[in-house]
């Protein structure tokens, strides 16, 4: 237990790190605007295929795993 308690820090930084780089990988047109119905057609219409699929999945799976991390730390 004392093993893994000294490594979720590093895991943290780690998928804190990956969050934001796979944030920013994210298409750019998709901003606030097309999320309420910009008038540039932006955002509600169109679906995600291919590599943009799976980094919109990647950036799902690491949230959830940092926020696991950040909560296993506070508990433990």
């Amino acid at each position: 237990m004392g093993i893994l308690l000294s490594y979720l820090p590093l895991i943290q930084v780690f998928l804190s790190v990956a969050l934001i780089v796979l944030v920013l990988l994210q298409r750019e047109e998709a901003g606030l605007g097309g999320a309420f119905g910009d008038a540039t057609g932006g955002g509600t219409g169109r679906t995600r295929r291919g590599l943009e699929l799976t980094l919109f999945y990647a950036t799902i799976v690491t949230a959830i795993l940092f926020v696991s991390v950040t909560v296993a730390r506070l508990f433990l």
